[in-house]
């Protein structure tokens, strides 16, 4: 360590600080802060003291700093700091260690992780755990509610948090309610409608229960909102009056994001949408649409969005669409459906087209490329293929036969999959419902799988090739894999 210091001084502070960039902020601060003089002060440098992440994240499991860390951070760094802060993201165990350490004049941003209902509800209710911060100052929030540790029941209690937080950060500005979408952090004000509302705030993320949830943030509360995502658990119509008519001018980005089945799109969305007249940036999301007037498609997106949208300059969606069609006849082709996006210039626009004969209905996948999601389900043998690079899970279906070459094409298309991947098939095998089938986890795609697996029938002969021990399909390595058989009368 001694060596490496007398390097480290040997460089000039332009240079080292470059270094140190490369390291998180809160590793600069806990190994530089009180070694020397110089050190020291490069560790106050407000390129390492604005902006404090306080906790530990691996994928989605966010845990405290470790006890000697955070026993220094509270002791020594963050008094001799705190005037620099401006930013904190904090996790529920050591949030209010931290808060009351000391105070924080120049605090902005304040990122609230990990938080269970009961805490969630005292952190706004009874507000001493902020007496340090300047609530008014505050302009950003993110609160994360994914826990239920005492599993207490409290009607809308994410309602009364939402209420509460615009009564304590009278000035904010920015708000994500949710971040992890679980259903601890969905609104609803079915039972309570609360009387929120600002004029500052101009951007909202937040999870809701129902469209008219989404309808009810909508009505003018927030008249300054320019950016609004919107995740809805159900699209359908509701008893609850809300206006769906009125302009909303302000709106230039939004947002929303559906996978439960909806009848709706013609009654609910589409009205929404020719509301925003100056949307510049729209992003929309539904993976389950039944459209008994046809597939959702170039020609529809065009009509009943993008022409009323002139100053739309960015539209990104993935929409999935299902007709009911007994007959399966005279239904368009997926090249019929690529035509009619010829006029989107500036997207690669991707369909995939299906007919399920024992469903009795059609659907129509579209999506601009790239493919932005974590996770893509309901792949066929249609599956278009392309490099999607974000997707972590995906989910197969069809009436017919998966081939092996079909699984090459997976392999080479989700490279970063790594979670359940499960295929929900039909077996030509007569008798009772077969059982779901769990591989241990990290089973490669050989016939170690057939070994394990019960009497193979339906697809898993399909599967299952030896020739895939000479390519690089049995390389591709899933955490879980679940096959479902599904009988077929």
């Amino acid at each position: 360590m001694e060596y490496l210091l007398i390097k480290l001084n040997d460089l000039p502070d332009e240079i080292l600080i470059l270094i140190l960039k490369k390291l998180c902020n809160v590793e600069v601060l806990y190994a530089l802060i009180d070694v020397n003089k110089r050190l020291n002060a490069i560790a106050h440098d407000s390129t390492f003291a604005n902006h404090l992440t306080l906790l530990c994240k691996q994928d989605d499991l966010i845990s405290p700093l470790p006890d000697p860390m955070l026993d220094r951070f509270c002791s020594q760094i963050l008094p001799s700091i705190h005037y620099k802060v401006k930013s904190l993201k904090l996790e529920s165990t050591s949030m209010e260690r931290i808060l009351l350490t000391t105070n924080y004049p120049n605090l902005y941003e304040l990122g609230l992780y990990g938080i269970d209902v009961e805490k969630a509800m005292s952190l706004f209710i009874d507000d001493t755990t902020f007496i340090h911060v300047n609530k008014g100052q505050i302009s950003s929030l993110v609160i994360d509610i994914n826990k239920n540790k005492k599993q207490i029941l409290v009607l809308n209690v994410s309602g009364i948090v939402f209420a509460h937080i615009f009564t304590m950060f009278i000035n904010l500005q920015y708000l994500n309610f949710g971040p992890s979408s679980i259903s601890y952090q969905q609104l609803t004000f079915d039972m309570s409608p609360s009387t929120v509302l600002s004029s500052n705030l101009l951007e909202l993320h937040v999870h809701v229960l129902n469209f008219a949830d989404c309808l009810y943030l909508l009505d003018g509360r927030f008249n300054q909102l320019h950016t609004f995502h919107v995740n809805i658990s159900y699209i359908s119509s509701n008893t609850l009056t809300i206006n769906n008519t009125e302009k909303l001018p302000n709106l230039r980005c939004f947002s929303l994001y559906c996978d439960i089945r909806t009848y709706d799109y013609d009654e609910l969305i589409v009205p929404l949408l020719h509301r925003m007249l100056n949307l510049e940036k729209l992003d929309l999301h539904l993976n389950n649409v039944v459209h008994d007037k046809g597939f959702i498609d170039g020609n529809n997106l065009k009509k009943n969005i993008i022409n009323y949208m002139p100053q739309l300059n960015k539209f990104m969606f993935n929409i999935r669409s299902f007709k009911p069609s007994p007959n399966l006849i005279n239904l368009p082709s997926n090249e019929d459906i690529q035509h009619t996006f010829k006029e989107f210039k500036n997207n690669q626009i991707i369909s995939c087209v299906d007919y399920f004969q024992k469903r009795q209905c059609g659907c129509c996948h579209v999506y601009s490329y790239p493919y932005r999601m974590k996770y893509y389900d309901n792949i066929t043998n249609n599956f278009p293929g392309g490099l999607l690079k974000y997707v972590q899970t995906v989910q197969l279906y069809d009436d017919y036969p998966f081939e092996y070459e079909f699984f090459r094409r997976i392999a080479q298309s989700f490279p970063s999959s790594n979670n359940t991947s499960s295929i929900n098939t039909w077996s030509s095998t007569k008798g009772p419902l077969v059982p779901a089938w769990q591989a241990p986890a990290y089973i490669p795609l050989d016939t170690t799988l057939s070994r394990s697996a019960p009497k193979p029938i339906g697809q898993l002969r399909h599967l299952i090739n030896p020739a895939a021990q000479e390519t690089n399909v049995h390389r591709l390595f899933l955490l879980s894999f679940q096959v479902s058989f599904i009988y077929q009368k």
